[in-house]
């Protein structure tokens, strides 16, 4: 008896229930399709800004389910670079941040290039540019040569959630993948297509590591291609973080069937619907970032100042959590105590920032929306 969907006579055939899916993706492509026209109507450079947003939470998030914790000012800073945004005041990028948003960037741009394995194996060598998986040694752009195994708990007591197939299938394996890709979906919604080729990927595991942020990246390159855009205009990746216990609970569900997907699709179509719903949310913050430095743009402040500025804008009204203090401000730009009291005083006598209720050492501000 099979153990896990690859043992399967079927396997990679899939198998769902057309008709438990058409209510979940009648709402999903109503909130995707009323929110592209949202999009469609933003000028150019709230277009970028969009973007630019949506790109750094999908670098931070796609590499936070994996546990690896990247440096956000350096994200800030390499998605700015790549989409010709100012970057002043921002720190140095690093290897790690620039590999991801480079992989992330090229998926989405050349969604409608050919997926070939070089191109896969590229962005894996970018996801590891020193070879390395924290203290471990891998095959960067190389499919993996062992066995492999995702596993939670304590050593000596794991528990085994999932094995991929031997390593000596992956090349085939990767070969049909590719050809399925480059195949007419035919009647097969785009949706239901990049939870197919998601659940198909991250079944091969066909590297050592990084194979659920390659899943996400090509999950984003497949809705990319179905949408007609280049660009990400919501993030899958921020809102499977937040539901990364049913991510992985349903996807071990339908890993250890025979293959029917039906669940997997049904909760993926779902989360696509939530993702859209965040960033409705995001582009409200976007509109409003926009309406305020509109609203002031006669007004002189320094760079450090709309550094501070547009970190309280970016977290929206009230999400700049204890509200911008002294403290946070010397923090934030790296001046001095003296400086920051000066420069805030000048903000909230220029009808940039609003005071909240304390005073003396627990005063702090917020945005003039």
């Amino acid at each position: 008896m099979s153990r896990y969907v690859w043992q399967h006579p079927d396997w990679p055939r899939l198998r769902f229930d057309p008709a438990a899916l058409l209510d979940p993706l009648a709402r999903c492509r109503k909130r995707q399709g009323a929110f592209l026209a949202r999009v469609a109507d933003l000028g150019l450079d709230m277009e970028k800004g969009a973007q630019a947003e949506v790109l750094f939470e999908e670098t931070v998030q796609t590499a936070a389910i994996e546990g690896e914790i990247l440096d956000r000012e350096s994200v800030r800073s390499s998605v700015a670079a790549r989409l010709g945004l100012p970057s002043a005041g921002l720190r140095p990028t690093d290897r790690a941040a620039d590999g991801l948003v480079e992989t992330l960037l090229d998926a989405t741009r050349g969604c409608d290039r050919p997926l070939t394995a070089k191109r896969i194996k590229g962005w894996h060598a970018a996801l590891f540019p020193a070879g390395y998986s924290g203290l471990r040694r891998i095959g960067a752009g190389r499919w993996r040569t062992g066995p492999v195994r995702v596993v939670s708990g304590p050593a000596g007591r794991e528990r085994v959630h999932y094995e991929g197939p031997p390593a000596n299938r992956v090349p085939g394996e990767m070969r049909e993948f590719l050809a399925w890709w480059r195949s007419d979906p035919g009647e097969l919604d785009g949706v239901l297509w990049a939870g197919v080729a998601h659940f198909l990927f991250v079944t091969i595991h066909p590297f050592e590591d990084g194979n659920g942020r390659l899943a996400r990246t090509l999950t984003d390159m497949a809705l990319a291609r179905d949408e007609g855009l280049r660009a990400r205009f919501y993030s899958l990746s921020s809102r499977i973080m937040q539901e990364r216990r049913e991510y992985y609970s349903v996807l071990e569900r339908d890993q250890k069937g025979t293959g029917d997907v039906t669940a997997w699709l049904a909760w993926f179509v779902g989360c696509v619907e939530r993702a859209v719903g965040r960033s409705e949310r995001l582009l409200a913050r976007i509109l409003a970032k926009a309406e305020f430095w509109r609203r002031h743009a006669g007004v002189a402040v320094n760079e450090r100042q709309r550094k501070a500025l547009n970190r309280l804008l970016d977290a929206g009204p009230g999400g700049f959590e204890g509200g911008l203090t002294n403290r946070k401000y010397v923090g934030l730009t790296r001046t001095t105590r003296a400086t920051a009291f000066r420069e805030l005083a000048d903000l909230v006598a220029k009808g940039l920032l609003r005071p909240g209720p304390g005073r003396g050492r627990s005063a702090s501000y917020d945005a003039a929306w």
